[in-house]
């Protein structure tokens, strides 16, 4: 049985129970014992960790595959909307009666005096549930070049709710750790020494790992204004989960834009990078813009398993020889170069142009870049790099 401890349990369990109210009424069949057996869980997970704690209540509330699309929306709104705080001022409830404020034919909750068990659920309630969540995935799927000022708004907000990762490499530097390759003699010497120096005890190392840089080189010209600043967006949110991102745009001209992407509010951060460009909406001199990199910051910010995204659909008006030869020098200077065309997304397109088949032998992945589904496919590759690109 379930000893709940004072104010913090008892909160705890109020918001479980509420999301099984929650749950029930939309037909997912969630017991009392399912919330206690959950609520026992949360001891031994992360409460912190938005996924871990999602897959524990998904383990323990839902029983039939049928379901689980459900789970998710339901779970998806008691979560977004609120920075993750400890367990005993999460106040779940309230963070779901918010959301229906604001979007009022999501979902029928029961009243709070109510039973839910005596609420029925029809096929109404759970069909407005998808259908308003499939508004959701269009705006996943949707071209940003035709989004709306509003859906901009709300795609800037699924950008920075999403926990963007990018993955770590492994140093030549080793540390101790339970288990590992390389057996630790000095440490289990000097342990053996509280033995009367019998192996009682074997020490291990493995290789450190630290962030991996990630530098984005960002075509802000004329034919990619409506991407570029966008992607801005999405450098931003990179930028707030990473301390190693470099940001660079480049048109006519190169201008490094990082120290301006580091600014807390994003409507701030944006609007000084903004106003440092003094080319956007430009030519596109592609070849120029990477040459000054590489002379200039290549250095500094390359090395060290460094991955570089460029954005850009390579007209470029400049030398295209210029352009293969840096193209190349960049390749040989990075761990990995990923390059980003929003034309890719379109049905039948293909690489014709001079700048892009010229640059093609030189990129490790060439992905599409036209709404944020194709950001997502970016986001999964940048977080399952490997430790040793």
């Amino acid at each position: 049985m379930l000893q709940l401890k004072p104010r913090k349990d008892r909160q705890l369990l109020r918001n479980m129970v509420f999301f099984g109210r929650t749950l029930r009424r939309l037909g997912v069949e969630c017991t009392l014992p399912q919330i206690f057996t959950l609520v026992d869980a949360m001891e031994h997970i992360n409460l912190r960790e938005r996924q871990e704690f999602k897959d524990a209540a998904r383990t323990v509330l839902i029983q039939r595959a049928d379901q689980i699309g459900i789970f998710d929306q339901v779970f998806d709104l008691f979560w977004s909307d609120r920075a993750i705080k400890p367990r005993d001022k999460i106040d779940l409830g309230r963070i779901l009666r918010q959301a229906l404020k604001r979007n009022k034919t999501l979902i029928a909750l029961p009243a709070d005096g109510a039973d839910p068990s005596d609420a029925t659920p029809t096929d109404d309630d759970v069909i407005e549930l998808r259908a308003t969540y499939s508004a959701s995935e269009v705006l996943r799927h949707k071209d940003f070049a035709e989004l709306t000022s509003e859906e901009n708004r709300v795609v800037r907000r699924m950008m920075l709710e999403r926990p963007w990762q990018i993955d770590r490499r492994r140093t030549r530097r080793k540390e101790a750790a339970p288990k590992g390759p390389t057996l630790d003699i000095r440490r289990s010497m000097r342990h053996s020494l509280r033995h009367g120096g019998e192996m009682v005890k074997l020490t291990w190392r493995r290789r450190r790992t630290k962030p991996r840089p990630l530098v984005i080189l960002c075509d802000i010209s004329g034919s990619m204004e409506a991407y570029s600043r966008i992607f801005l967006q999405f450098i931003y949110a990179l930028s707030t989960t990473s301390d190693r991102l470099e940001a660079f745009v480049f048109g006519t001209r190169l201008t490094r834009i990082s120290r301006q992407l580091k600014h807390r509010q994003v409507d701030v951060a944006l609007r000084q990078a903004t106003a440092r460009v003094v080319d956007w909406g430009g030519g596109t001199r592609i070849g120029e813009s990477f040459k000054r990199f590489n002379y200039d910051w290549g250095r500094r910010v390359l090395g060290r398993g460094a991955v570089v995204v460029v954005l850009s659909d390579a007209w470029d008006r400049g030398d295209v020889d210029m352009l293969e030869h840096e193209t190349a020098r960049l390749r040989r200077s990075c761990g990995r170069l990923i390059w980003l065309n929003p034309l890719l997304g379109s049905p039948g397109y293909e690489p014709l142009t001079r700048g892009i088949r010229r640059v093609l032998p030189y990129i490790d992945d060439f992905l599409p870049v036209h709404n944020l589904t194709s950001l997502e496919q970016l986001g999964r590759i940048l977080a399952t790099l490997g430790p040793n690109r």
